[in-house]
């Protein structure tokens, strides 16, 4: 279990990474809220939709996500989105920082 003191720390650095994780699937093909939260759970993340949903709506505002029209309208409808243009440059720049990120960090300490 994580500490108090960490708590927060590995929060921000979580929402980094669940950030990436939506940019690359939704690069893969549309996305939606239920299935992001399936596919972080099956990677060990615990995402409330009080957080999935503001993070998906941030990334739209950032211009990185597209939100999609649903079939049916209404505030309950399912909303999907793709990663636009600008979402696809964001992440081939990230995936390159995560690689050397990867190096640095994970490689380095088999090296000792």
């Amino acid at each position: 279990m994580i500490d108090e003191v960490l708590k927060p720390a590995t929060r921000e650095i979580l929402l980094a990474f669940w950030k990436v994780h939506i940019l690359h699937h939704a690069a893969e093909g549309p996305i939606h809220g239920q299935w992001v939260t399936e596919e972080l759970r099956r990677h060990g993340y615990e995402i409330s939709p009080g957080t999935l949903y503001p993070l998906l709506n941030r990334l739209e505002r950032q211009g990185w996500l597209r939100r999609l029209k649903g079939e049916r309208g209404g505030p309950k409808a399912r909303k999907s989105y793709r990663l636009t243009a600008r979402g696809l440059k964001v992440l081939d720049h990230v995936r390159l920082q995560v690689r050397e990120l990867y190096e640095e960090v994970a490689c380095e300490s088999k090296r000792r």
